[in-house]
Order: C-alpha cells, then sequence, then structure tokens
C-alpha cells in the first residue's frame, strides 16, 4: 500500500485494503490477548491478598482475556476456504400466497437487520414485491468480512407459525420461505464461462409503480444454458450495469454448484443432512400459542423471538457452526 501509484489503480487497491482489514480482522485479536496476558503476567507476582484493589484489576483482566479467547475459538469454526467471503442470499417465499410473501419479507428485514449489528453493507440486487404484501423473492449481496461464513448457517426452509394479520377470523396459519447464501467469489477466480454457454434476456424491471419501474428494458436474466442456473439482476441503473452484476452473480452459483458436485459423495455419508425442500425447515419460529424459535438441527432454542426477527442470530449461527465442527 505504500507504493508510489498505489491508488491510482481503483480495482487493485480495493482488492488490498479488503485483503488488509481481513488480515485484521484475524491477528488483532491475537495480538490483544497476549498484550492482556503479558499484564496478567506481570500483576500476578505482585498481588497480595488484602490488596483488594490490584485483586479486582487482575480479575478484570482475567475475565477480559478469557472474553478474547472465547471469540477467538468461535473465529477458528470460520477457517473453510470461503468463509471470509461476502455472501449472495435469496429469499423465496413458499405456497400460501399473501402468508408466505409476508414471511418472505419479514426474513429480509431480518437479516438486513443482522448484517447492519455486524457493520455489513446490504445491497439488493433482485426483487419482486408480493401482491399484497411483503416479497415473491429477492437477492441481496451482504458485503463484509465472513458475511458467508456466518450466514451459510441459514441456508434452508424457515417456517414461522403465528396467528394471520390477513384472516378476518384471526386463526393460525403456518407459513414457509426458503433461504440460499452462497459465497461471492473473486472476479479472478478459476472460472471461465464460454459466452456460447449463455443466455441473455432483457425485460423491463418490476416495481410498485410510478417512479419505481424503468421505461426501459433494462433489467436482466442470464441463464447458463449447460446447468439451467439463472441470474437476474434489475436494480442497477443502466442494462450495462445489470448485465455485469447478474454475471457476478451468476458466476458464484455456478462456482457453488461445482462445489457442491465435488462435495456429492461426503454428502452421502452424511446421513443427517437434510435436503433443502418444502417439510425439511431447518428452524420454526412460533409466534402463537407461544413465543419460541428452534434450530431443528441444533435443537438450540430461545423464547425471544422478537431479538431473533430483529437480526439476533449469533447464537443460533454459533450453535450450528459448534454443530457442525463436532459432526
Amino acid at each position: 500500500m505504500s507504493e508510489e501509484g498505489f491508488w491510482n489503480n481503483g480495482d487493485r487497491s480495493t482488492k488490498i485494503v479488503k485483503e488488509l482489514k481481513s488480515l485484521k480482522i484475524t491477528v488483532e485479536p491475537w495480538e490483544q490477548a497476549y498484550k492482556k496476558y503479558q499484564e496478567l503476567a506481570e500483576l500476578a507476582p505482585l498481588v497480595k491478598e488484602d490488596d483488594r484493589e490490584l485483586v479486582a484489576e487482575l480479575t478484570g483482566n482475567a475475565a477480559d482475556l478469557t472474553g478474547i479467547i472465547d471469540k477467538l475459538e468461535f473465529q477458528v469454526l470460520l477457517g473453510g476456504q470461503l468463509d471470509k467471503n461476502s455472501a449472495i442470499l435469496s429469499i423465496n417465499s413458499g405456497a400460501g400466497g399473501t402468508e408466505s410473501c409476508d414471511w418472505a419479507g419479514m426474513l429480509l428485514r431480518m437479516y438486513s437487520r443482522f448484517a447492519e449489528s455486524r457493520g455489513y453493507s446490504v445491497k439488493t440486487i433482485d426483487i419482486l414485491p408480493g401482491e399484497e404484501a411483503g416479497i415473491k423473492n429477492v437477492t441481496l449481496v451482504i458485503d463484509g468480512p465472513y458475511a458467508f461464513g456466518y450466514l451459510k448457517a441459514e441456508r434452508g426452509v424457515h417456517r414461522l407459525v403465528r396467528i394471520s394479520p390477513f384472516d378476518a377470523n384471526k386463526r393460525r396459519h403456518t407459513s414457509f420461505a426458503s433461504v440460499d447464501v452462497i459465497p461471492e467469489v473473486e472476479e479472478d477466480a478459476d472460472l471461465v464461462i464460454p459466452e456460447t454457454d449463455l443466455r441473455i434476456d432483457v425485460y423491463r424491471s418490476k416495481g410498485a409503480g410510478g417512479q419505481s419501474v424503468n421505461t426501459t428494458d433494462s433489467a436482466v436474466r442470464i441463464t447458463h444454458i449447460p446447468t439451467g442456473i439463472i441470474a437476474q439482476c434489475q436494480n442497477e441503473r443502466s442494462q450495462f450495469q445489470n448485465k455485469q452484476t447478474a454475471l457476478k452473480i451468476l458466476k458464484a452459483r455456478i462456482y457453488e454448484a461445482e462445489q457442491a458436485k465435488k462435495d456429492e459423495e461426503l454428502r452421502k455419508q452424511d446421513s443427517d443432512k437434510k435436503k433443502i425442500e418444502w417439510g425439511s425447515q431447518i428452524r420454526s419460529y412460533v409466534l402463537h400459542p407461544y413465543n419460541l424459535v428452534k434450530d431443528h438441527r441444533t435443537d438450540f432454542e430461545t423464547g425471544d423471538s422478537q431479538k431473533v426477527l430483529d437480526g439476533g442470530l449469533d447464537d443460533f449461527i454459533e450453535a450450528f457452526l459448534k454443530f457442525s465442527a463436532n459432526k
């Protein structure tokens, strides 16, 4: 970074600054822990039972060091090849019309709140609103260190049980929405897609009406013909920008599909792994007749459903990562 002209190459400088930030997240906690350890080592021989002030200081430093070590141990769980990457998160409403669309909208808010709490940026790439409420589907890019490492725990079907706000008879309804999370891959990743393998369609952006809907065919849908994988983008300002973003997402999805194919044999041996399909939900959110959020993979649960829906996912993610590490 100290090289002359470093900042002249925007793409290169951005990539290196991002790498530096990722390395600091790993290195700085270790340095902080070692500093706390040195302070304890220097204080310990000076402690006398009747020196309450020094005992309190030593106890406080020991508690701080324990907290730092706990975080470092947790970070070891994020050791996957692509865990440090940003994430591309998609939410799709299930059967159930307005109910499921509203539930998908609630999940969108939950993940946006989670991302904001960690200082991640959230960019909407493609969204299809529900006819009456919520959304039918949405694709987000959540940019930040280890975004994929954390959010990969959310892949699967999410189930909501509540009294429907759309039912005049106030009956209890069950809604489903699926969440998919893949890592964002670097532009220079070793993946070449021939132009002949792509079908590119342009269409008019969909939206709520008025100024939010483009009057030109600027939205782009790209299909990878050999695999049938699709990526689309409608929220950029021009057709060119939409095409570039859609290509980036398509590349990430193809990369993830290839990785999944390589891991197929390993997954076959894992008899406990559930397929991501309706009826095999990974987590249930019950708002009536009681409050409970339970992860069916780890059995971790909490009665504070509002905290979870406000983005408080850390305990669930930690439980899943520990569960996965012990399998």
